[in-house]
């Protein structure tokens, strides 16, 4: 039950939403308060600008943790919650709110206490609001807030969801293909995203995103039985696009984890992310985990040639021979006219035509790396064609291409094939 206490504002199209929570009427009425002297104060969004925000207060935090926090970043732009009343369940309430992504969540608190800002931020706090608030402190988070306008909204309802990349064979771009992916994911979406990269020792997700990280799946496996939202929380880089990554370790590692390790890695990411992204290389080793099971969304990156088709060609029939349902097959660096093949045999060898295609050559390559680290995702046929098997997985409308790209690549955009 959440009781409400009452609402300010006009609430309107270019009205910014927010919402207070807190059981303290005094700190919850002075962070009203300062919300409503931001009227005139430039806010975020198209025509938001000398918008009286819309608040409403509430003065009991959620109890029903499952749905009541998913409503509530749902509705609300902004939802403040106050850490002062109960601060162990309060984080919780952060916690559930953040896990949807849909609203910005920020805190108030009367203590200055260094490590309550660290867990605040570990769950996903935006803003750490120290009370009395001193003038501009409001206006100041309020204008750093990042609005999730409606389409993105309506991709939440998807569900939280794990997608897989495993390439037929090293060399078929695979982590490329992953990264763009998971970037696209974190971007268009607007929920929060992992990317794993689980191809150890010699992952290179990190590199083509340009993180630097200090941890890696290492520190994340070698002593699971510890491993909750939090501790992962604390060991992913954060990626300008707003996608985390945990990285694979820097330094050559032989180091082989057992199947519970990874179950558990992918149970807990699973709960702290609303989408989860594996970079799985080209090793089938884990298919007795949870990464392989019916509960995760596979891609099988490969790309036209003799041995990555006949790769491909025995995992999809034997590897992927339960999930083929599920399976998404995607040709790599394709080509309108693939040399020594033709489309029948193509389909032949995959066993029914291809989910996806993303055009290839050195050009587009170069531009789809370079469209990794500058987030410009619609400036390549390859990163566009990526962005738009993202959109899909995350229940998005397709994006319409320009013109200039269907003369381009009118048989090789991955539009659905």
């Amino acid at each position: 039950m959440l009781n409400s206490t009452q609402v300010s504002g006009d609430r309107g199209s270019n009205a910014l939403s927010i919402a207070v929570i807190g059981p303290d009427a005094l700190r919850r009425e002075a962070v009203a308060r300062a919300i409503r002297e931001c009227e005139g104060a430039a806010v975020p969004g198209p025509g938001r600008s000398g918008t009286c925000p819309a608040i409403q207060e509430f003065c009991s935090y959620p109890l029903e943790l499952d749905e009541m926090p998913r409503r509530l970043a749902q509705k609300y732009d902004v939802v403040l919650v106050d850490m002062d009343s109960d601060a162990e369940f309060a984080l919780d309430v952060v916690a559930h709110i953040c896990a949807g992504h849909a609203a910005t969540v920020m805190v108030y608190s009367e203590q200055a206490d260094r490590n309550l800002v660290i867990r605040c931020m570990r769950v996903g706090a935006r803003e750490f609001l120290s009370l009395p608030l001193v003038p501009g402190d409001m206006a100041g988070a309020l204008a750093r807030v990042s609005v999730v306008d409606p389409g993105r909204r309506g991709a939440k309802e998807s569900g939280r969801k794990l997608f897989v990349f495993a390439g037929a064979k090293g060399g078929c771009g695979v982590t490329t293909v992953a990264t763009s992916f998971a970037v696209s994911l974190a971007q268009d979406s607007g929920a929060s995203t992992l990317l794993i990269d689980l191809g150890s020792p010699l992952g290179d997700a990190a590199i083509q995103l340009e993180t630097v990280h200090k941890y890696s799946t290492v520190n994340a496996l070698e002593d699971f039985s510890r491993l909750d939202g939090n501790f992962l929380r604390s060991l992913v880089a954060p990626h300008t696009s707003g996608l985390s990554v945990l990285a694979s370790p820097a330094d050559f590692s032989r180091i082989k984890f057992p199947v519970e390790a990874i179950d558990k890695l992918l149970a807990v990411a699973r709960q702290a992310f609303h989408y989860v992204v594996v970079d799985a290389g080209s090793s089938f080793d884990m298919k007795d985990s949870s990464l392989f099971d019916d509960s995760a969304n596979p891609y099988l990156v490969t790309q036209v040639g003799i041995s990555e088709l006949r790769n491909a060609n025995r995992l999809i029939t034997q590897f992927f021979d339960t999930q083929r349902s599920k399976l998404q097959i995607v040709l790599n660096r394709y080509t309108s006219r693939p040399p020594g093949f033709d489309a029948d045999q193509v389909a032949k060898a995959l066993t029914r035509q291809p989910d996806w295609k993303i055009p290839g050559n050195d050009e587009t390559e170069h531009r789809a790396h370079q469209a990794i680290n500058s987030l410009a995702l619609k400036d390549s046929p390859a990163s566009m064609a990526i962005r738009q098997m993202a959109r899909a997985a995350c229940g998005l409308p397709p994006l319409q291409a320009r013109k200039k790209i269907f003369s381009l690549f009118r048989k090789g955009l991955a539009i659905p094939a």
